[in-house]
């Protein structure tokens, strides 16, 4: 379009919106997003939230989906790693049958993932499912060593039912690798067990029992069993 042509089709434009009365006058410029699009914090937030609960929900048992503590030790260390999980301490639930303590590990994770952490990786199993599936012949070599990286690297890392498998030197050298390779990368674990963190030299031995003590926050679940009192 030539100069001539171009200034002939704007001042055409301008007869037929004056013609129409239509007001052509520049209107404010809204360069800040509403919370529903692509660009406001509120919806990256809610995004980071529905990712993360995804992941939650891929792992957790439908018992405990919609689990949620109120302890506030627990809430406390939940609240540490959703801050900064290199930083948080690892987390112990001791207590006797039925007093919480799976429910209270998950719930700690739900509230993890409904910060809406940047990053939010999730692995649950109990110990005695965990050796099941890592003991040679379980599956083909490469499946056991693909779930024991995972094991390994995961942000959060649920082990329930401490102290319930008879220990051998296998279950004892897997655990330490499992253990020491978070501790030394302070990556957390929840660990769950009936017995009191007084009996770990003995259940897991000294090695795996020194780092257990230095890397956890022990929290002591009382009251009566649960589920006989539903």
């Amino acid at each position: 379009m030539n100069t001539t042509t171009e200034t002939q089709f704007f001042a055409r434009l301008a007869r037929i919106t004056r013609e129409k009365g239509l007001d052509t006058t520049p209107g404010p410029v809204e360069d800040t997003p509403r919370p529903e699009l692509p660009g406001h914090p509120a919806y990256h937030h809610r995004q980071r939230v529905n990712a993360a609960l995804t992941k939650f929900e891929r792992t957790t048992p439908p018992r405990y989906l919609t689990a949620s503590t109120e302890h506030p030790r627990v809430c406390d260390w939940a609240d540490q790693v959703a801050a900064d999980v290199t930083q948080a301490p690892s987390l112990m639930l001791w207590g006797g049958t039925g007093t919480g303590k799976t429910h209270a590990a998950f719930g700690a994770v739900r509230r993890i993932a409904l910060t809406g952490p940047t990053r939010f990786g999730f692995l649950a199993t109990t110990f005695p499912d965990l050796y099941a599936a890592l003991r040679p012949g379980a599956s083909g070599d490469q499946e056991r060593e693909r779930l024991m990286r995972r094991v390994l690297s995961v942000p959060v890392l649920l082990l329930d039912d401490l102290g319930t498998t008879k220990s051998s030197p296998w279950t004892e050298e897997t655990t330490y690798r499992i253990v020491n390779h978070r501790y030394n990368r302070m990556l957390p674990v929840i660990l769950t067990s009936n017995e009191p963190p007084a009996a770990l030299p003995e259940l897991m031995g000294d090695r795996i029992a020194s780092r257990l003590i230095e890397m956890t926050t022990r929290v002591e679940m009382t009251g009566a069993d649960r589920r006989l009192t539903r």
